[in-house]
């Protein structure tokens, strides 16, 4: 294959992640083609084609178009999509190419993925994406699995990735993602629970004091107020993912108590972001408050609207 500079790259899914990616490999000169199921309908197609053009990105008219041309694809898509995307890219990845899967998804969606795209002739590489890819970008921490992840490495490598080959065997790195996540989204959804119940009781201030105490290493005001942005502005495809989790810890033979209860709590928020509970989606107030306690005052009024 030739040199990861000279690739065509594929990106499917051109949401946050993906557009990170397209910036980032559009800046160094990389030819960068993009699809999102967003285009295909015009409300929510524009700030998609605005950004493409800012950035010198084709977009494609649908998966399959864009694997045709791609010589490296990128899936960045929702989790419980990530099946669907190797089945729509197969019929038309060209032979050798590679396929990252950057999503958030059980090691037996990657195991099902990866049949559909090495059938097909193509070179699949399951990735896991392991802390937010904001504040990275590219150099996201990023953990490679299957028969294929030693070699595709290097050459992402030096195109900026941060990637590191965890095994050469399918699941792994899932499962390291998947493993974590019961953890950060877990975390994520029981802040959201405790510091929005405790401001309905007004002992936040006291909750938040002895947390400092129990945990002096986390500036809780800080920590809160992201994890509440992030799951606001984020949660659709976060409980996505955390049903993903729930069905890695089935296979383990667990019950996924806490995973199943995280992502009820995601759903929940993300529920009310649709609803305009935190103002409309897409202006550059939404979700974006530095103080977590005015979003849950706004779960809170909600909440009571709903029971009466």
């Amino acid at each position: 294959m030739n040199n990861p500079i000279d690739w065509k790259v594929g990106l499917v899914g051109y949401g946050e992640v993906g557009r990170i990616l397209a910036e980032d490999l559009r800046a160094q000169g990389v030819a960068v083609s993009a699809y999102d199921i967003k285009l295909d309908q015009p409300a929510t197609a524009a700030p998609l084609q605005a950004h493409a053009a800012q950035h010198g990105v084709q977009l494609a008219t649908n998966s399959a178009a864009l694997a045709a041309q791609a010589d490296f694809i990128v899936s960045a898509v929702t989790a419980s999509q990530t099946v669907g995307v190797a089945q729509a890219c197969a019929p038309a990845v060209q032979p050798g190419t590679f396929f990252l899967d950057f999503n958030s998804a059980s090691p037996g969606a990657k195991q099902r993925a990866a049949s559909l795209i090495d059938a097909a002739g193509g070179r699949y590489v399951e990735g896991a994406v392991m802390t937010s890819v904001p504040p990275y970008r590219i150099k996201v921490p990023l953990l490679l699995g299957g028969v294929f992840a030693t070699e595709l490495a290097p050459l992402i490598n030096s195109l900026g990735f941060a990637a590191k080959v965890a095994s050469d065997k399918l699941g792994v790195a899932s499962a390291t993602k998947m493993c974590r996540s019961v953890m950060i989204k877990g975390l994520e959804a029981m802040v959201i629970e405790s510091f929005t119940t405790a401001r309905h009781y007004g002992v936040e201030d006291a909750v938040v004091a002895s947390l400092y105490e129990t945990f002096p290493g986390i500036d809780w005001e800080k920590q809160a107020a992201y994890f509440f942005q992030r799951v606001i502005e984020h949660g659709r495809r976060r409980s996505e993912e955390v049903r993903e989790v729930a069905e890695t810890v089935v296979d383990a033979g667990l019950t996924p108590w806490s995973a199943t209860g995280t992502a009820e709590r995601q759903t929940w928020v993300a529920d009310g972001a649709d609803q305009g509970w935190f103002g409309e989606k897409g202006t550059p107030e939404f979700a974006r408050s530095a103080d977590w306690r005015v979003e849950a005052d706004r779960m809170l009024a909600h909440s009571r609207l709903k029971s009466d």
